[in-house]
C-alpha cells in the first residue's frame, strides 16, 4: 500500500547519509537539499553530527519521529534499521536503494523478507530494495540524475528498472518530454509496478493529475491488477505506454498441442496490454516517441498531410505511414491550386507538400493555414524542417509554436537537425514543445497509438454456458488428455457445435456406427495424440468395406483404444484453442487452420473472458481475414458463429480453471454453419 508518508512526508531521513556525493547516500541527500524538500531533514551516520549541513544523528535512538526513510546502507544492517524505525519512530515509509537482497542471493532473500514483514506489520510502504528511489514534486529521493523540471502535465514513469528510468529521461528531456512523478520500484519485494498504477487510479484527479503514464516492466506478477487500473485509467482519459522486457521466444515452453506451442508469455503480454488499452513499445526510443505522440491532442482520423521542404524523409515518411496503416491522401482542387501559386516554382501541394530547401518560413505559415482550413479530408499534419546551416531558423520554430497553438488539427513536428540547428531546437523546446528527430520513428509511434484498440468495457455480457454439466465431467475425470466422450460432453455444454461422431471399439459395433455416421465418413484412432503422425487418420470413405479394412489397420498401431468415426464436412479450416498461461491465465487463439496455424502461425491471442465483440475485432487484424470475409470467388465464413464458438470456448475456460490445453483443429467454416471436427482437452488439477 502507498501511504500518505511516502508520498507526502513531513519528515525524511537518510540512512548512510554522507558528505559523499559520489556516494549514493551523499547523493541523495544532496538532490533533496537542492529538490527544496519543505519538510524536516535528518542524517543518520554514526561517524558524523552534520552531514551536508543538515543534523546528523550517531544513534537511531535519537532521531525524532519521521515519516519516511531512505535507506543507503549494507543489506546487512537494513532489517535491524527498519525494525527500529517501524517499532520506535512511526516511521510509515521506506525508500531501500541498497542492493544486495533477493537479487543477488538465498541470505539476501531472507534479509528481504524480514524487511518486508517488518514494514506490513505497521501497514507502511515500502519502495526497493535496490532501486534509484522516487522523484515527485514532494521530495527528490533518487541518487541518480537527470532530474527533470517536473511539471503537471508530463509523464508519470513507472519502472522496474532504475538505470533503464535514468537512460529514458535522459533521452527524453532534449526532446521537450517532461515529467510528473517518476517511481523506480526495485525489487519490488512489497509493491511493484501494478501497485503504483492502482494507486494512480484510485487517487487520480482529473483537474490536478497528468493524463499520461509509462511503464517499464520486466515481471508481471499481477496481471489482473495491471488490467483492471491501466484500463480503469484510460477509460479515465489517460494513455499508457508500456515496455514489457523479458518475453524472447527463449522463454517460450515446451506443449505438445498447437494452441501450446503458439501461446507463449509474450502472446500473453500482447493480449492483455490490447485488452487493457495500452500502447506496447519496444525499446527506449520507442517509448519515448510514443510518450512524445501523446503529449499532442489525439489523432482523430488516419489522414495525415506531409508538410516539408527534403523530399527524402518525407518519402520515408510517407512509407512508414502507408505500412503501418495511415494515410497520405492526395490533395488536389482549387484550394490546392492557390496554395501552390503562393509557393516558389517547382514546389508540390499534391502531400506531401514540398515546399522546396528555399521555404520561408512566411510559407510554412500559409501551408499549414490552407491545411488546417480548406483540406476538410486532412486529420493531422507533420511538419519536416532542418536546416544545411546556411543561416538560423528561429523564425520556422517560432511561427511553429505559433500555429500550433492555433491549429485545429495536430501538428507533429519533426526537427532533424539537432546539432546544426541545435540552439534554435533548444529554443523550440524551452517554450515547452516535443520534437521528433526522426520522422519514421514518429510515424511508427502515430500507427500503434491510433491502431491500438480502446479497453474492453468495464461491464459487458458473456455468453451462458451448461455450468453444471461442465463441472460434473471435469470433476469426475482424471488428469491429462479427456476421453472423446468427456471431449464431446464439454463441447455440448459450452453450446459449441460439432461434427456427429461415435467411438468403436469393436468389430461387430460398426454397422450401427456408420449408419448413425452416414457416408462419406472419417475414420481417426483413439489414444495416440498426433494421430496423422502415426498413420492414425483415413478420410473420405464411402464404403463398409473400406471402413472394415481401416478399422482392423488402425486397431494394430501402438496406444490405440478405440477409432472415431465421424461425418465427412465440407469447410474452410479454422483454429481455435485454450492455452492456461501462469498468472495471467486462459489464453483463447484462433485463426485459420491448416497452413496458415502450421508454417504462418498467423493467430490472433485474447484473455479469457471474452466477448463476441471482442473477438470479432481482432479477427480484423488476422493477415488472412480475407479469406474469412471471402476472396476471388470464394466463399466466406459466418465470422458471427466463428466469433461465438471462440467466445465460448472463453466461458468454458472460466468455469472449468482445470483446461490447460484445448485444442479445436480443425474447425469446419461455411457461410452456414462453423463445426468442430476434431478437438483434444488436457486438464491438470
Amino acid at each position: 500500500m502507498i501511504t500518505k508518508q511516502l508520498t507526502h512526508p513531513d519528515s525524511i531521513v537518510v540512512v548512510g547519509g554522507s558528505n559523499d556525493v559520489q556516494k549514493p547516500g551523499g547523493k541523495v541527500l544532496k538532490n533533496l537539499i537542492d529538490g527544496g524538500f519543505k519538510g524536516k531533514l535528518y542524517v543518520l551516520n554514526p561517524k558524523e553530527d552534520s552531514v551536508q549541513g543538515i543534523k546528523s544523528y550517531r544513534d537511531a535512538k535519537g532521531i525524532p519521529d519521521v515519516d519516511l526513510a531512505i535507506i543507503a546502507i549494507a543489506a546487512k544492517y537494513t532489517p535491524e534499521t527498519v525494525e527500529f524505525l517501524t517499532q520506535h519512530k512511526n516511521t510509515r515509509a521506506f525508500i531501500i536503494l541498497s542492493a544486495g537482497f533477493g537479487e543477488e542471493s538465498h541470505e539476501g532473500k531472507l534479509l528481504e523478507d524480514r524487511v518486508v514483514e517488518a514494514v506490513n506489520r505497521v501497514n507502511g510502504s515500502l519502495i526497493g530494495p535496490n532501486c534509484v528511489g522516487v522523484l515527485t514534486p514532494q521530495h527528490h529521493s533518487v541518487f541518480t540524475l537527470p532530474i527533470p523540471k517536473l511539471k503537471p502535465d508530463g509523464c508519470d514513469f513507472v519502472s522496474g528498472s532504475g538505470a533503464t528510468a535514468c537512460f529514458i529521461m535522459e533521452a527524453g528531456i532534449p526532446k521537450g518530454l517532461s515529467f510528473s512523478n517518476v517511481y523506480s520500484v526495485g525489487n519490488s519485494s512489497q509493491m511493484g509496478v501494478e501497485d503504483i498504477l492502482q494507486y494512480m487510479d484510485e487517487t487520480f484527479d482529473p483537474e490536478k493529475d497528468t493524463k499520461i503514464k509509462l511503464l517499464y516492466i520486466e515481471t508481471i506478477e499481477k496481471p489482473d491488477l495491471l488490467m483492471k487500473h491501466a484500463s480503469s485509467l484510460i477509460r479515465k482519459g489517460c494513455r499508457i505506454a508500456a515496455i514489457k522486457a523479458g518475453t524472447s521466444e527463449a522463454g517460450r515452453r515446451a506443449a505438445s498441442s498447437h494452441t501450446g506451442a503458439l501461446a507463449s508469455p509474450n502472446a500473453a503480454v500482447e493480449a492483455l496490454f490490447r485488452k487493457a488499452g495500452i500502447v506496447r513499445c519496444y525499446g527506449r526510443e520507442d517509448l519515448i516517441s510514443v510518450a512524445s505522440v501523446f503529449m499532442y491532442p489525439e489523432l482523430k482520423g488516419k489522414n495525415i498531410a506531409i508538410i516539408t521542404h527534403a523530399g527524402g524523409p518525407a518519402v520515408m515518411l510517407t512509407d512508414n505511414l502507408s505500412e503501418g496503416g495511415l494515410e497520405v491522401p492526395p490533395i488536389t482542387g482549387p484550394y490546392a491550386e492557390k496554395l501552390k501559386a503562393e509557393l516558389f516554382p517547382g514546389s508540390s501541394v499534391a502531400n506531401p507538400i514540398d515546399f522546396l530547401a528555399t521555404g520561408t518560413a512566411e510559407q510554412l505559415g500559409k501551408i499549414i493555414d490552407y491545411t488546417d482550413t480548406h483540406f476538410d479530408h486532412i486529420d493531422a499534419m507533420v511538419v519536416i524542417f532542418g536546416t544545411p546551416g546556411l543561416s538560423d531558423i528561429y523564425d520556422v520554430y517560432d511561427l511553429l509554436d505559433e500555429k500550433m497553438k492555433t491549429a485545429k488539427k495536430p501538428i507533429f513536428p519533426v526537427l532533424p537537425s539537432v546539432l546544426t540547428a541545435k540552439n534554435e531546437v533548444e529554443a523550440f523546446v524551452e517554450k515547452g514543445r516535443v520534437f521528433f528527430p526522426d520522422e519514421v520513428m514518429l510515424g511508427n509511434a502515430l500507427s500503434r497509438v491510433y491502431f491500438t484498440p480502446k479497453p474492453v468495457p468495464d461491464k459487458k455480457e458473456f455468453i451462458q454456458v451448461d455450468k453444471k454439466r461442465i463441472r460434473n465431467i471435469i470433476e469426475t475425470a482424471g488428469n491429462g488428455y479427456l476421453s472423446p466422450v468427456q471431449v464431446g460432453g464439454l463441447l455440448d455444454a459450452a453450446g459449441i457445435g460439432r461434427a456427429e461422431e461415435v467411438v468403436v471399439k469393436r468389430e461387430t459395433d460398426l454397422p450401427v456406427a456408420i449408419q448413425q455416421v452416414g457416408f462419406p465418413l472419417v475414420m481417426k484412432v483413439v489414444g495416440p495424440v498426433h494421430k496423422s503422425d502415426v498413420g492414425g487418420v483415413a478420410l473420405n470413405l464411402k464404403f463398409p468395406e473400406t471402413v472394415k479394412q481401416e478399422f482392423f489397420r488402425m486397431m494394430k498401431i501402438e496406444g490405440v483404444t478405440g477409432i472415431l468415426l465421424q461425418s465427412m464436412m465440407k469447410g474452410t479450416e479454422l483454429f481455435a484453442g485454450i492455452k492456461k498461461e501462469d498468472k495471467f491465465g486462459h489464453l483463447i487463439l484462433f485463426g485459420l487452420g491448416g497452413i496458415f496455424i502450421e508454417v504462418l502461425k498467423d493467430v490472433r491471442t485474447l484473455l479469457a473472458p471474452v466477448s463476441i465483440a471482442e473477438v470479432l475485432r481482432e479477427m480484423k487484424s488476422l493477415k488472412s481475414y480475407k479469406i474469412i470475409k471471402g476472396t476471388r470467388g470464394m466463399e466466406g465464413i459466418n465470422e458471427e458463429k466463428f466469433a461465438e464458438i471462440i467466445a465460448r470456448l472463453g466461458a468454458l475456460a472460466q468455469v472449468a480453471p482445470e483446461i490447460i490445453e484445448l485444442d479445436l483443429n480443425p474447425l469446419l467454416g461455411s457461410k452456414q454453419h462453423v463445426v468442430a471436427v476434431d478437438a483434444r482437452i488436457k486438464i491438470q488439477k
